[in-house]
């Protein structure tokens, strides 16, 4: 075996303590860094991983299709997903498949960002919202409706027909860049029809029934 401290012999072995302390000195010199949460709050990093959204495409048709690939992806199980069809009455994305019922459970959620990985049409992303804490462990079951992003300008709330002309494929090509009037006018007729009532209120007895089927299973 080679012998210790070939180099310095004991003479390094006297002052090998007191380097160790001169780290601890020179830090006590250092100015201290600390964050007044929540007074002040401290913007995080673009690629941060926070709450997650659920996108639309610029019409205000959601992008998820319902195909489950984040909740089979989710390591944690915190992710439940239950897609139904689209038909020319409810119509909340383009193609055939729609997410009705969506749900993020973050009791359990990571944030290892592996659902957005997995997801074939960048319908849910992360955001750099980090203030998740509630009340109540229910609270933190988040639905849809609390994943949904906003309605901006051009966008009309689904549902509603797809741009007249295009395809599935248009949309995920970029083909699709704001709605039309014939959307804005099929989405009056209706609200006229049903007496004022909201249409995503049909869809929400859906997702409430969906939910409690699920919960009475489980």
């Amino acid at each position: 075996m080679p012998e210790r401290n070939q180099g310095g012999g004991w003479l390094s072995d006297l002052f090998a303590p007191i380097a160790g302390f001169g780290v601890t000195f020179r830090t006590m010199f250092t100015e201290v860094v600390t964050e007044e949460y929540p007074e002040e709050k401290v913007p995080t990093h673009p690629r941060y991983h926070g709450r997650h959204q659920l996108n639309r495409h610029p019409d205000g048709l959601e992008k998820c299709v319902g195909c489950e690939l984040c909740a089979w992806a989710c390591p944690a199980d915190a992710i439940f997903v239950e897609g139904a069809d689209n038909t020319e009455e409810e119509r909340y994305s383009p193609g055939e498949r729609y997410g009705r019922v969506y749900q993020i459970n973050y009791l359990r959620c990571i944030f290892c960002g592996l659902c957005i990985e997995a997801c074939p049409t960048r319908a849910l992303t992360m955001t750099n919202e980090y203030e998740l804490a509630g009340p109540t462990r229910a609270g933190l079951i988040y639905e849809k409706q609390d994943l949904l992003g906003p309605v901006l300008e051009g966008m009309i709330d689904a549902p509603h027909p797809m741009v007249p002309g295009t395809t599935e494929k248009d949309y995920y090509n970029g083909g699709v860049t704001t709605s039309v009037p014939e959307q804005q006018e099929w989405v009056d007729a209706r609200s006229a029809n049903t007496g004022g009532e909201q249409p995503e209120a049909h869809a929400r007895r859906d997702v409430e029934a969906a939910i409690a089927k699920a919960k009475a299973d489980s």
